[in-house]
């Protein structure tokens, strides 16, 4: 038996303004998102906005449905509007925040598994990492370079 360490690297930003300038716009953006969100069941808010290659940005929030799982998350949302209205743009950059209704939310939260598989689709269409930059509603916004440093060992295409 042999074993093996995965690592990643991420970087943190203690606050938005720590941010580059056209980051802070995009999660400016996911911000306002995230208030479009139809969360009735959960009550917790998720907003995505992503940059093209071309400088345009696409937004997302996450859409809930009383018959689970027909909903859908911020980051698929956007991902997906994004491919079905620029279908050969490049995807840069995307931001991610979230706001629960009971609490304040102060750690930075990940896409979920679906939206990793979903996203890493993206990448490997397109051919280049995609930086994401996620957070809660405040506190520490962190960033990956792409969404394999979120998804190790993912499945892809090739095992088909």
């Amino acid at each position: 038996m042999k074993k093996q360490k995965i690592e990643i690297n991420l970087e943190v930003f203690e606050t938005i303004s720590e941010l580059p300038k056209n980051i802070q716009e995009l999660m400016a953006k996911a911000q306002q998102a995230r208030e479009n969100a139809y969360a009735p069941y959960s009550r917790f808010r998720v907003g995505a906005a992503l940059r093209l290659a071309s400088g345009q940005m696409v937004t997302g929030s996450n859409q809930e449905n009383a018959a689970f799982p027909s909903g859908l998350c911020a980051e698929r949302v956007a991902v997906f509007s994004a491919g079905a209205t620029f279908p050969n743009e490049t995807i840069t950059d995307l931001a991610i925040t979230v706001r629960a209704e009971s609490h304040e939310v102060t750690e930075a939260i990940a896409p979920c598994g679906a939206c990793r598989q979903s996203l890493a689709e993206y990448e490997q269409k397109q051919k280049s990492p995609i930086n994401i930059y996620f957070m809660g509603e405040t506190g520490d916004i962190i960033k990956v370079a792409s969404v394999m440093d979120l998804l190790p060992l993912g499945f892809d295409a090739k095992y088909l």
